[in-house]
């Protein structure tokens, strides 16, 4: 597909929009791996994302949106076609107790926003490294709360060009779900309901929550966040930890040992790394505890 790509057409449909060619995305994804995208492009207006999808959609490129490239991880193949990276949209806007975020805007910044307006219940979300559509398209959550609990509304693309609100009752939310998973859509934006709340007290959440992360989570290394979902009953690091693989290598990549969660890239790792190591985390953990771990973080583009 790199090859096949017209670079100038692409350059001159979509003119004064950033786009990267050929570009290696382990140079934008957390964990630093991943191959090639054909065509890194960097939208800054919803109108920008209307232009890329329509011209990928007449000229049968495919296209997908990283978010801020958080947590996922991107195979050594890299990716075909279109590759959107939303990290221009970062607009916020507080209105009362509602705040509307584009989506490309961090959740931690989100989350200072909503404090510095006195709004409290967003503070689960102070240290999660991802962008706002990242956090709807994958419920995201943490210290028991999650983004279901105070979403309203977003705004999504179609791949037909129509651009429509959902509302909180037809997002099929559940645990790291939520119904941008179950069609292909670019999410524009969202909106949450907060509530009034004292600025010391919400801030001093958010410290105590910070914290702890730093104190629990192997934030020195590059890595994708929480590699497995939870199982019912159970917590996954323990259970890695259980099954003696805290420390574990392959290649370059490494169960962390300051939290089995966590699969961290000490060594240049590759993509392949990171995958031979989950299947063998899955493996273990099934044969010893009869547990089967779902993996959490997204695994997208194509294998070496």
């Amino acid at each position: 597909m790199e090859k096949m790509l017209n670079q100038n057409k692409i350059q001159e449909e979509l003119h004064g929009i950033k786009i990267l060619f050929a570009e290696p995305l382990k140079n934008f994804t957390f964990t630093k791996v991943g191959g090639n995208a054909d065509a890194l492009i960097f939208p800054k207006t919803i109108e920008e994302v209307r232009l890329i999808v329509d011209y990928a959609q007449k000229n049968k490129i495919p296209y997908l949106v990283l978010g801020n490239a958080s947590n996922l991880i991107v195979r050594d193949g890299g990716i075909r076609g279109f590759v959107l990276m939303l990290t221009d949209m970062t607009e916020i806007i507080v209105s009362d107790k509602c705040i509307t975020a584009q989506a490309g805007a961090e959740l931690i910044d989100v989350t200072k926003e909503a404090c510095k307006h006195h709004l409290t219940g967003f503070e689960f979300a102070c240290g999660i490294p991802g962008s706002i559509g990242g956090a709807v398209y994958m419920n995201a959550g943490a210290y028991d709360g999650e983004i279901q609990n105070i979403f309203t509304s977003c705004e999504v693309l179609l791949e037909n060009g129509t651009i429509e609100t959902w509302q909180l009752e037809e997002m099929n939310f559940s645990y790291r779900h939520s119904k941008a998973q179950e069609q292909k859509v670019v999410i524009l934006s969202a909106s949450f309901h907060l509530e009034k709340g004292e600025i010391d007290n919400i801030q001093a959440r958010m410290d105590e929550l910070t914290r702890l992360r730093q104190e629990k989570q192997p934030l020195e290394f590059p890595s994708c966040g929480s590699v497995f979902k939870r199982p019912e009953g159970y917590f996954t690091g323990k259970l890695i930890q259980d099954a003696n693989l805290q420390g574990f290598k392959y290649g370059g990549a490494q169960i962390s040992e300051k939290h089995a969660g966590f699969i961290v890239n000490i060594d240049n790792a590759t993509a392949r790394d990171y995958e031979e190591l989950i299947a063998y985390i899955i493996k273990v953990v099934k044969e010893k505890f009869d547990v089967t771990l779902e993996v959490e973080v997204r695994i997208i583009g194509e294998s070496l």
